[in-house]
């Protein structure tokens, strides 16, 4: 039997941006191929290209940093059936796993033990109705939602869903402005108008110049195209 490969786009590391996790040490694994076509995606070089690699040598790649976190991000992750092999071996080589995920797809095999980071697209995202209901029935405790809003509309929606939901009395809920898009003023007087206890949530590392992960790019992209020409 063949090894068990990922098409994946990049691996870097890197300040974790996001999540409760923001501010952390992290190695990020994206992964190639998404369905999906928000129009706020930063990541789109993700959907047509990448390399394939075996859940062996991705162990062994990231084992040059000293970070035990770790985030499978996309792309979308979930479109690959080894990804939950992937996360099970990086679970058992004791790192702490992110998964961040579109919540398009279901998430019921996802280890418990990874901690999932599910994003709820709202109206004017361009991936919209795109949740997979079932899923909230599939997440921990531990797990984490997001919801990446661009409009006004969006916010609201947002927020009334939330409220619907009651999703703030199970989990950490994040509300996040699109970069340079939406001011996220708006959101933070509509959070304190709505008395939720949800957190606004800006991408970190947006606003820090990390020039030494520009190098970490280059240099593991060499490293891939070497191992796989």
């Amino acid at each position: 039997m063949g090894q068990k490969t990922l098409w994946i786009s990049e691996i870097f590391y890197s300040i974790q941006g996001e999540s409760s996790f923001a501010g952390y040490p992290c190695i990020f694994i994206r992964t190639a191929g998404c369905p999906l076509r928000c129009v706020y995606c930063d990541t789109s070089y993700a959907f047509h290209s990448g390399y394939t690699l075996s859940i062996h040598d991705i162990v062994q790649f990231i084992k040059r940093y000293p970070a035990r976190l770790v985030e499978i991000t996309g792309g979308e992750p979930l479109v690959q059936k080894h990804v939950i092999d992937l996360i099970d071996t990086l679970i058992n080589e004791n790192y702490t796993v992110l998964l961040e995920t579109s919540g398009a797809f279901p998430i019921r095999e996802v280890p418990h033990r990874a901690i999932k980071i599910v994003d709820v697209k709202c109206p004017d995202s361009g991936a919209f109705p795109s949740f997979y209901f079932p899923n909230f029935t599939w997440l921990m405790p531990w797990d984490q939602l997001k919801f990446v809003v661009r409009t006004s509309r969006d916010v609201r929606w947002a927020l009334e869903f939330i409220r619907a939901h009651e999703l703030h009395r199970n989990w950490t809920v994040f509300l996040s402005p699109a970069h340079g898009v939406m001011d996220p003023h708006e959101i933070v007087r509509a959070l304190l108008d709505s008395g939720l206890p949800v957190r606004l949530q800006i991408q970190l590392h947006k606003y820090l110049r990390l020039s030494e992960r520009d190098e970490f790019d280059r240099r593991e992209k060499k490293d891939i195209m070497e191992k796989n020409p």
